[in-house]
């Protein structure tokens, strides 16, 4: 009796002390004028409810509080946007003091040089380089023929084989990144950086709090490795006298004098930001177009109808050039489509410089706010029967200009490595459809939150077409 009278006693004591942290946190953050909203436990606020929910979290904070409130998430005060058009307001004027806010993890993961943490002048600078290494003109004639030799090898030997599509995918956007940053150096460096960056992946979402065990000092880790293989490749470069007609390359030429001159810091953080910001994007929307193809045959019939008849305009060597691209019309409609309907991205972060009115509350300078646009592609007002995969509504290329069009990001922050991206991806489309035909193999579950992934992998049975 004793003893069940210590534990319920026990008992009641936590539920006071974790009653009283709630409410003390709830006080600190009841300032006049901030939006309605929860902000959870001390430090950790609400991460975990974001994390683990996701879009139910989303919308049942909706619910209760309307498109506009405020939470604490990953470590930050947070004002989370689902209105549309204040979201491109946000996004359209990072000049008025709603520059990126990305959590600290993502800060101290990436780097500080990485172009989403500078603003101003800085980004000006950076955004210039970075655009330069994925123009037009450098897709035309050097990117597009090391993807097509990368992903025509790479494709070669998936006849009559189960194939897990998410872990290749991941490998194949990484390896097409790293042979078009470092092209001679690739092979060598793969097997050390490649299981490196997939942990410094992982950190990037995550508490900043440095404990062994965590993904957060695992991805921390996993930089400092990282820094060390760029480095030495850098050096390695400097003491030849070879010249190199890839990303590395042009990054660390010095006779280009209308160009900003990149330390070597800043080369090494605009290496990590191309694998970065390309990684997911690719892998996960190829691993997507594989799995809506699957389901949707009529689809899958018009796109491989697409490609062969750019395959019967040339011989079975024959890479795709540039002309090919820009005739995959329907190709671009399916990767577009994808990546409304599996929101790829949910949002983006900005962080206020000072204090500031935003719809009618005041949002204190420091805070973080969430534009949140997941909710946008489901709308059924801008896109018909919203649930539906249908590439065919991005066959007028009109939507793409919509306001509301923010799949890739808004303003000065729009996604510069879009295009290339687009590019790898019909790539692999072109070769994957032309060459096989799939089955799915054990019906995994998929998740779509915090990032759109298949826990137990994506099996597939391939063969010949």
């Amino acid at each position: 009796m004793a003893l069940f009278m210590v534990i319920l006693v026990s008992i009641a004591l936590v539920l006071c002390v974790c009653i009283s942290l709630l409410r003390w946190n709830e006080m600190r953050y009841r300032k006049k004028g901030l939006p309605p909203g929860t902000m959870g436990w001390p430090v950790f606020g609400e991460t975990t409810e974001f994390l683990k929910q996701g879009p139910n979290f989303m919308k049942n904070q909706r619910a209760r509080y309307g498109s506009f409130f405020k939470s604490h998430i990953l470590g930050c005060p947070t004002v989370v946007s689902m209105d549309p058009e204040l979201n491109r307001y946000i996004l359209m004027n990072e000049a008025k003091g709603l520059v990126p806010g990305y959590p600290q993890s993502m800060l101290d993961i990436l780097g500080k040089c990485n172009i989403a943490a500078v603003h101003g002048s800085t980004h000006k600078q950076m955004r210039g380089a970075l655009l330069a290494l994925i123009s037009p003109t450098m897709i035309r004639e050097q990117l597009l023929p090391k993807i097509d030799e990368f992903i025509r090898i790479f494709l070669s030997d998936w006849d009559n084989k189960l194939i897990n599509i998410q872990e290749k995918t991941k490998e194949m956007a990484f390896l097409s990144s790293l042979k078009q940053i470092a092209c001679a150096e690739s092979s060598s460096v793969a097997q050390e950086f490649m299981p490196e960056f997939f942990k410094l992946v992982l950190g990037t979402l995550s508490l900043p709090i440095d404990l062994p065990g965590t993904n957060y000092q695992r991805g921390f880790q996993a930089r400092k490795n990282i820094l060390r293989i760029l480095g030495q490749l850098i050096e390695e470069r400097k003491d030849s006298e070879e010249s190199h007609k890839d990303m590395l390359g042009y990054l660390m030429r010095k006779d280009d004098g209308n160009r900003h001159k990149l330390s070597d810091d800043e080369i090494i953080d605009q290496i990590i930001t191309i694998l970065y910001s390309g990684y997911e994007t690719v892998s996960t929307t190829s691993m997507m177009a594989v799995k809506y193809l699957h389901d949707h045959p009529r689809v899958l019939e018009e796109l491989r109808k697409e490609h062969r008849e750019i395959r019967a305009r040339k011989r079975p060597e024959d890479p795709i050039e540039w002309n090919d691209l820009k005739s995959m019309r329907f190709t671009r409609a399916v990767i577009i489509e994808t990546s409304r309907l599996a929101t790829i991205v949910n949002g983006v972060l900005r962080k206020t410089t000072q204090e500031m009115e935003l719809n009618g509350f005041v949002i204190p300078r420091g805070w973080r706010i969430y534009v949140y646009t997941r909710e946008i592609n489901y709308d059924p007002f801008l896109y018909p029967d919203p649930l539906a995969f249908n590439p065919w509504r991005w066959m007028d290329k009109s939507l793409e200009s919509q306001s509301y069009f923010l799949i890739f990001g808004g303003g000065s922050r729009q996604c510069p490595g879009k295009e290339l991206g687009i590019a790898e991806i019909s790539t692999f489309l072109h070769y994957f459809v032309t060459r096989y035909r799939w089955e799915e193999v054990g019906g995994e579950k998929l998740m779509k939150f915090p990032r759109v992934e298949a826990p137990n992998g994506l099996h597939i049975r391939v063969s010949s077409y």
